[in-house]
């Protein structure tokens, strides 16, 4: 768990901090952006789901298969996240990147963009620990496993404690 200058932070801590990111951006009206590829793109949707529909966020992820597969033909791959980021964030969004290796150029293309708009982004990946997505991130998850599996099943729990936790805390909407 590090901070985006890459000063190591307690797991605890890092909850606290995007619990407190994600209850101020739903009390100023801001979204959460989740994005993600293949089972981190399912998680992408699943969490973009709960936090709206049981902690009252506005929340959104970006895996619409005509979306996708138009920017991806048309314009580049790289630029399947970074495209609706640029349209639809706003400085104070927050922007949830799940991939387990870290270096997916779309997913780190859509941080740069994101950093660009002034959007607050957590950062969940795993593998290598230089990983370039672990770099830019306000917070910044990383997982220490080499096997795909075992980091998204990390990032699953990951998911899951972060919205148990900001239930606990700040309810939301329809349990």
């Amino acid at each position: 768990m590090t901070l985006a200058d890459g000063t190591p932070i307690e797991v605890s801590d890092g909850f606290g901090r995007w619990i407190a990111l994600a209850r101020e951006g739903r009390d100023a009206g801001h979204r959460m952006h989740f994005i993600g590829n293949g089972a981190s793109a399912m998680m992408a949707s699943h969490f973009a789901a709960d936090a709206c529909k049981n902690a009252g966020l506005s929340a959104m992820a970006f895996n619409d298969a005509s979306l996708l597969t138009a920017i991806g033909n048309d314009i580049s791959f790289e630029e399947i996240f970074a495209l609706p980021l640029r349209q639809l964030a706003r400085p104070g969004d927050l922007v949830v990147a799940i991939s387990s290796s870290g270096s997916s150029p779309n997913v780190v293309r859509a941080l740069e963009v994101a950093r660009s708009l002034s959007a607050r982004i957590v950062t969940l990946s795993g593998k290598r620990p230089d990983n370039p997505a672990r770099s830019l991130g306000d917070l910044n998850f990383y997982v220490a496993a080499h096997r795909y599996g075992w980091v998204e099943c990390a990032h699953q729990l990951i998911l899951h404690y972060w919205l148990d936790q900001f239930l606990n805390l700040h309810g939301g909407g329809a349990l």
